[in-house]
């Protein structure tokens, strides 16, 4: 245990952050992980939903700091390729 004042506060401060972004992570795993299942499902409309909830909490999550900007990009491309995929299968269906 530290003995400084200012190291103190520094584990108290990490102890908070660290608690913070646990919980905001694990949302954010929850909203890919129903980005994924809803595209897998192959409900366009459920999945574009899905992918538009995940891309917003990936975005807040970057801007926050929790994840890296360029993590969050990545994964906001994979997911956008799967409901395109997605899209493209049922369109080319629909021509069918």
């Amino acid at each position: 245990m530290a003995n400084i004042k200012s190291s103190m506060k520094s584990i108290r401060q990490s102890a908070k952050a660290t608690a913070r972004n646990r919980s905001t992570k694990s949302r954010l795993r929850t909203f890919i992980k129903n980005s994924v299942l809803a595209s897998a499902s192959g409900d366009l409309p459920q999945a574009t939903e899905a992918l538009r909830q995940a891309t917003s909490v990936l975005a807040v999550t970057a801007r926050k700091g929790v994840i890296h900007p360029n993590t969050a990009a990545r994964q906001m491309r994979r997911l956008n390729a799967k409901v395109k995929s997605l899209a493209m299968a049922s369109a080319a269906s629909a021509a069918s």
